[in-house]
């Protein structure tokens, strides 16, 4: 996996709404980009999400979603 694939997986992880988890994410594969699709599938792969276009954050995806938003939080600041 190169460079690019992993910010793609950050980016995505960074669009997950973290005060509920009653929000996931839909990946439209006619909408969106490729990368992202790619993306979503590989978060799904890794037990990060439930489902293979996105869904909702697993235990192990609300650490790492949690540790990704933290860190563009310190970055931004």
């Amino acid at each position: 996996m190169n460079f690019n694939d992993k910010m793609e997986e950050i980016r995505l992880l960074n669009q997950f709404n973290l005060k509920s988890k009653a929000y996931g994410l839909k990946i439209h594969e006619q909408d969106a980009s490729s990368g992202s699709v790619s993306a979503a599938a590989r978060l799904f792969h890794k037990g990060l999400t439930d489902h293979l276009d996105g869904g909702y954050l697993t235990d192990l995806g609300i650490v790492a979603a949690g540790h990704a938003q933290a860190l563009l939080k310190i970055l931004e600041d």
